[in-house]
Formats: structure tokens, C-alpha cells, sequence
């Protein structure tokens, strides 16, 4: 059994941890599976949005710990090895020009909660539990604290991080790590609606400039910045995609993306 899985409809990759035996925890090969699949959906022109999901009651509960145990093993070299794969998932989600959508029907726990903070839109059950809990065996939340900060700012990302507790999905939702909370038998028909959504309601080059606005934004100083974003806008307005897209907004009809 393989443990992600991957299936393309309606322009949708659905990419999911297949590990329910072990609460969808990763190791290296689970890492490495998660790479090579991001990658076929980047590379595919007939998938324009990913979802990631979780089989089973746990979205993703972190590092395995059978992992846990060889990691304690390995010398700085090949820790180091190790942790630059796991930065390069993470990276490629993040960096990734379609949209990346959690859809989280348990919890998600240490890098499993990193793995909804980097999706672009992320989708809770009201039970599921959020949390950093790396400083509990002393571990530290490296990777994730890059992205965590960019996402709810330092105060909520220092409360998290340092205490290492696990908060509800509702105040995950109030924090802004994830979207919303939605109920356990319509949270999948409601990620698949908003997929569809942007399948047919937005271009992708748009979904994809905007990603990487977002994902930029505080990077250059405001004069810098926003000196790039006009460059941006100028350039978007001779894309086919904008041209298809007002003309279809001033002849009053809907155009096909």
C-alpha cells in the first residue's frame, strides 16, 4: 500500500497521506513520495489545483517515531541531509503556481500543522487540534516558524511555537492559520466546490501572479516593492488570459478558464 496516494478529476489533484495506521506521520520515504507527487501535479497542464489531504481520523501527527529513532542516529551530515528535504517540500508547496488547498479532517500536529500553514487555503473539521509540539521533546520548530510568522505574525506564532500546546480548529480559524472550520460530512464537498471554483472561475495565470505577490509582498522595501508590482500589472494586462478575460467582461459574458 503505498503511503500517498494521488488522483486527478475535474482538473483537481488530490494528493493524500495513506498512513492512517500511523496517524499519517512522516519519514523520509513519505517525504520524498510527497515531492515527486507536488512535482507531477506542477508539471501536469490538465491539474489546475491541488488538494492534500489525510486518510483516516488524523490529518498528519508529524515526525514518525520509528523515524524519531533513527534520526538520534545520524550524524550532523546527514541530519542536515535529511532536513533540507523536508525545507524543499515545504518550499516547493509554498512556491508552487497552483493553488494548494488542506483539507484537514483530524489533527494536524508538528510538521503535519506546518503542512496546513503553507497551503494556500486550508479547511478544518471542528474537531481537529492544531499545534507546534517539537519544544515538548526537545525538538525545535525550525522549518515551519519561517512560514508560520509570514502567516500570523510574531505574537500568535511565539504563543504557539513556545508553548507547544494544541488550540481547538475554531481558534486555529481566529488566528488565521486556517481558513475556516467546516462539519466532518460536508467538509469534503466543501473543499471540492471552492477547487471547482477556481478551476472555472479564475485564470491561471492570475491564481499564479498572485501567489507569487503574496508570497514576495514583504520581502523589498515598500518603494521596491511596490515599484515591481506596477512592472507586474503591466505585464499581466498583455497576457492572453487578461485579454480573454476583459473581453469577456465587456461583451457580458463569462469567460472559460
Amino acid at each position: 500500500m503505498s503511503a500517498v496516494t494521488y488522483h486527478i478529476a475535474d482538473r483537481i489533484a488530490t494528493i493524500t497521506l495513506n498512513r492512517p495506521e500511523k496517524r499519517n506521520a512522516l519519514n523520509g520515504e513519505v517525504v520524498k513520495e510527497l515531492r515527486g507527487m507536488f512535482a507531477a501535479a506542477a508539471a501536469d497542464e490538465n491539474v489546475k489545483v491541488v488538494i492534500l489531504a489525510g486518510n483516516g481520523k488524523t490529518f498528519c501527527a508529524g515526525a514518525d517515531l520509528d523515524y524519531l529513532r533513527q534520526l538520534q542516529t545520524n550524524d550532523l551530515e546527514a541530519n542536515l541531509a535529511d532536513s533540507r528535504e523536508l525545507m524543499l517540500l515545504m518550499q516547493e508547496i509554498y512556491s508552487m503556481e497552483k493553488v494548494v488547498i488542506a483539507r484537514i479532517e483530524g489533527d494536524a500536529i508538528a510538521g503535519g500543522c506546518g503542512l496546513a500553514t503553507i497551503a494556500d487555503l486550508s479547511y478544518a473539521v471542528p474537531e481537529a487540534r492544531f499545534g507546534y509540539t517539537e519544544v515538548r521533546i526537545g525538538f525545535v520548530p525550525a522549518l515551519v516558524s519561517i512560514f508560520l510568522v509570514r502567516k500570523i505574525g510574531e505574537g500568535r506564532a511565539r504563543d504557539l511555537l513556545l508553548t507547544g500546546r494544541l488550540i481547538p480548529a475554531e481558534k486555529a480559524a481566529a488566528f488565521g492559520l486556517i481558513n475556516e472550520t467546516v462539519a466532518a460530512d460536508k467538509i469534503r464537498d466543501h473543499v471540492q466546490q471552492i477547487a471547482l471554483g477556481l478551476c472555472t472561475e479564475a485564470s491561471a495565470n492570475s491564481l499564479n501572479i498572485t501567489k507569487k505577490l503574496i508570497s514576495t509582498a514583504l520581502e523589498n522595501p515598500l518603494t521596491e516593492a511596490l515599484e515591481s508590482a506596477a512592472r507586474i500589472n503591466a505585464e499581466t494586462r498583455q497576457h492572453p488570459d487578461c485579454r480573454t478575460g476583459i473581453g469577456a467582461f465587456l461583451d457580458k459574458q463569462k469567460p472559460v478558464w
